[in-house]
């Protein structure tokens, strides 16, 4: 079929199916922006890895699904990957050996597109993805936990792989709309044209976010400085045991489960004007604002500009730490690069555009603004608690005879799976009909992370 405006023009006419398919694949084409991009990194220790692809489809042979996906993985050197004709962008920045970033590179994006239901539309598809991320970063955590050690030895030692882990950002580019999510330090912002600079992820340093503190510490965690002689305490803020300064990540077998792999997700709509992605280790984010990021950059190519921020990160603070930084630039379907935007200022309409909505928000005045200018915001949500990220399922009309897990998309008989809005494992759900269900590892995994039982116990 034509789209709704060309069904309207010609409705009175008899167009062949061919020329019908034809005209849609043109139009959407020329509807969809040019994406460039560019990548720079020093290497200090050797454990940020990145991943950049473009056309992707996601019905593998029609050319009219194709979407982006960047990220950041691999031994300091650029790798493509490409999975049933998916490519995605991704990012991880490794702590303690390389085994979680090195699984995490591997398997993270298959698991998110495993989450996703079959046969979608292109909007159900990009309402879909902020669960599957959810639940795809809670598997390749809990997969990495019990396979990790199965990464060949040549690549990390098993006192390494037990430690491992690592930061993740992972940002998928369908059209105008940009899908981002996020755990730990590592960054995304985008730099609109006429939309000003906003911030996707949020930082999951335990001495920048209050929030999290309390989750932690709720969860049986302690929080609190190291500790040297005398009683003197230095450095950061770090969870305890462990040591580590952030309270979301995938790996750290060694912290506890109340350190969470669950992401930030954040998706927004840019204006036909387009705009800039800077996805960055914190070794950029440690020396550059984001403002000074996007500002030293401001209309050079994607390849320059990434080399230049990292530059500036480098004369800022020197090579204290892994630097890595990808560019994307998402460009009007002409592939006329605008000219920087002239700055603005901040005014409450434009902040009412980055207030939390759900997808079935219809505010006017949103669409208004977006369409002279000003990023959409389709869906934001942080929360730490899995039962609020997976949402609700009613089943109780369902007649298959086999239920999915939520999280690792095990198939279940209906009666062995466990209500996702249960309480402890060892109390009777009051949702008991109400899915998403959870296999027995994944609802264990779950109150783990809830500090519902000590991690580690596993209860059958």
């Amino acid at each position: 079929m034509g789209s709704r405006e060309e069904r309207h023009r010609h409705h009175h006419d008899l167009v062949p199916l061919a020329a019908l398919i034809s005209r849609e694949l043109k139009n959407e084409k020329m509807e969809k922006p040019t994406v460039r991009y560019g990548s720079a990194a020093q290497s200090r220790k050797g454990e940020d890895y990145f991943l950049m692809k473009t056309d992707c489809q996601r019905v593998p042979g029609n050319p009219s699904t194709f979407f982006s996906v960047f990220g950041i993985a691999g031994l300091y050197k650029s790798f493509l990957a490409i999975i049933n004709g998916v490519p995605i962008f991704r990012f991880f920045d490794g702590h303690n050996g390389s085994a979680a970033a090195i699984f995490s590179r591997d398997h993270l994006l298959n698991y998110v597109l495993d989450a996703i239901p079959r046969g979608l539309g292109r909007d159900e598809w990009l309402h879909a993805l902020p669960r599957a991320l959810v639940a795809g970063f809670v598997k390749t955590d809990k997969e990495f936990q019990s396979k990790g050690m199965l990464i060949p030895s040549v690549l990390i030692s098993s006192s390494l792989g037990k430690t491992s882990g690592t930061t993740a950002t992972f940002v998928i580019v369908d059209g105008w709309t940009v899908t981002v999510a996020s755990v730990g330090d590592s960054r995304c912002i985008l730099d609109a044209q006429g939309g000003g600079l906003s911030v996707l992820t949020v930082d999951h340093r335990l001495e920048e976010n209050a929030e999290e503190r309390e989750r932690v510490t709720a969860s049986g965690g302690e929080v609190g400085r190291l500790s040297i002689f005398g009683g003197t305490e230095v450095g950061p803020l770090r969870c305890w045991p462990g040591g580590l300064c952030l309270s979301r990540s995938i790996g750290d077998m060694d912290v506890g489960e109340f350190i969470v792999p669950i992401p930030y997700v954040k998706q927004v709509k840019l204006s036909s004007t387009g705009g800039r992605l800077i996805i960055a280790s914190d070794g950029i984010w440690d020396a550059l604002s984001s403002e000074l990021a996007a500002k030293s950059c401001r209309g050079l190519p994607a390849e320059l500009a990434a080399r230049l921020v990292v530059k500036e990160a480098l004369r800022t603070r020197g090579l204290k730490d892994d630097t890595t930084c990808i560019v994307v630039d998402i460009i009007p379907p002409d592939n006329r690069v605008p000219p920087p935007p002239t700055p603005k200022k901040y005014t409450k309409l434009k902040a009412l555009l980055f207030r939390k909505k759900s997808y079935g928000s219809t505010n006017k005045l949103s669409m208004k603004l977006s369409s002279v200018g000003i990023v959409e915001e389709l869906f934001e949500e942080g929360s730490a608690m899995l039962a609020e990220r997976l949402g609700n399922d009613d089943t109780r009309g369902q007649t298959s005879s086999l239920f999915v897990c939520a999280v690792c998309q095990a198939d279940l008989a209906p009666n062995e799976g466990i209500s996702v809005h249960a309480g402890s494992i060892f109390s009777v759900s009051s949702k008991a009909w109400q899915g998403p269900f959870l296999c027995a590892d994944c609802r264990n995994k779950k109150d783990a992370m809830e500090g519902k039982r000590p991690s580690g116990v596993r209860v059958v």
